[in-house]
């Protein structure tokens, strides 16, 4: 690496987030580590987000800001702050999160420490809209040496995938697809990087994650809009989505043919858990192509639940 590339890359993508952005970014630069790169990605937002973030301009050089002419879709803007990081080591960042002052200089203490982890994340303080506590969780995933058992363990639904804004080596996110264009897609992103390697909690609460009723959605298919704009009001299979997705990682993935055949095992019991829900997307198709109102799920009647990406 070049002397002048940070070893940490942060990408912070945005859209609509005066309300709590200029908290999550004072946050990001009371860093005791210092040697990084802020990289925010606005998705073409219309609130006071653009004024902010060249507030934040002027006066870090640290950071580095870009503005999308169009919503590219949320999961392409956090993939788009990644494609134009220079960092040795990347971590997501949310508009709406926050984290303690020492949460990276921790996390690169592990990663330096520990060639065979590939992210590092923290215990999660879970806050509310105004910042209150809520509760403090632990979520121990992928800590498994068997890269078999990190898959497994990492593909259930028993957490958030609040991992995804751990500290992560580059070099081996950049060998992964990044998030895909389907609800749920960070989970497999997750499994994919378990398969290199693995992840690390450090034990104690860094990271804040804020819950407010713009980041809550309804189900898998309506938060498909978020992903992609033009989902909105169109037939869409997320539960298939992600079923071809694992299969396709489990094949691309350079572990053993033992561990391909124990993770391709585990898919056995993943479709048994999701039986109802893939055949859900498959009945819903049908009767969104037997409807001719054009509104097949409903979007005009939810638009207020969707993430806030309007």
């Amino acid at each position: 690496m070049q002397h002048n590339e940070p070893r940490v890359s942060i990408g912070l993508a945005v859209y609509n987030g005066e309300k709590y952005l200029e908290q999550a970014v004072d946050s990001i630069l009371a860093q005791t580590f210092t040697d990084f790169e802020l990289i925010i990605s606005d998705n073409a937002s219309t609130d006071r987000t653009e004024e902010i973030c060249k507030k934040y301009l002027a006066q870090d050089k640290r950071i580095r800001y870009y503005r999308n002419e169009k919503n590219i879709g949320g999961a392409n803007n956090e993939n788009r702050t990644f494609i134009l990081s220079r960092g040795e080591y990347f971590r997501w960042a949310a508009h709406d999160d926050m984290c303690a002052p020492e949460l990276i200089a921790k996390c690169v203490e592990i990663l330096d420490q520990n060639p065979t982890v590939v992210l590092c994340y923290s215990m999660i303080t879970e806050i509310n809209d105004e910042g209150d506590f809520i509760r403090t969780i632990s979520q121990i995933k992928g800590e498994s040496t068997k890269p078999h058992e990190r898959f497994r363990d990492l593909a259930q639904k028993d957490h958030n995938c609040e991992a995804t804004y751990g500290l992560i080596r580059a070099d081996i996110l950049r060998k992964t697809r990044l998030q895909k264009n389907y609800t749920d897609s960070d989970r497999t992103l997750l499994c994919e990087l378990s398969l290199y390697g693995q992840f690390f909690e450090i034990q104690e609460p860094l990271f804040y994650k804020r819950y407010h009723p713009q980041n809550m959605y309804v189900n898998m298919r309506a938060r498909m809009a978020w992903f992609n704009p033009a989902f909105k009001g169109k037939v869409v299979f997320p539960f298939w989505m992600q079923f071809f997705d694992y299969l396709g990682t489990i094949n691309r993935v350079p572990i053993s043919l033992a561990e391909k055949f124990r993770c391709y095992g585990y898919m056995i019991h993943w479709i048994r858990e999701h039986g109802r829900n893939l055949v859900g997307d498959i009945i819903l198709a049908i009767y969104a192509l037997l409807r001719s109102s054009g509104d097949p799920y409903g979007w005009r009647n939810k638009k207020q639940d969707l993430y806030n990406w309007e």
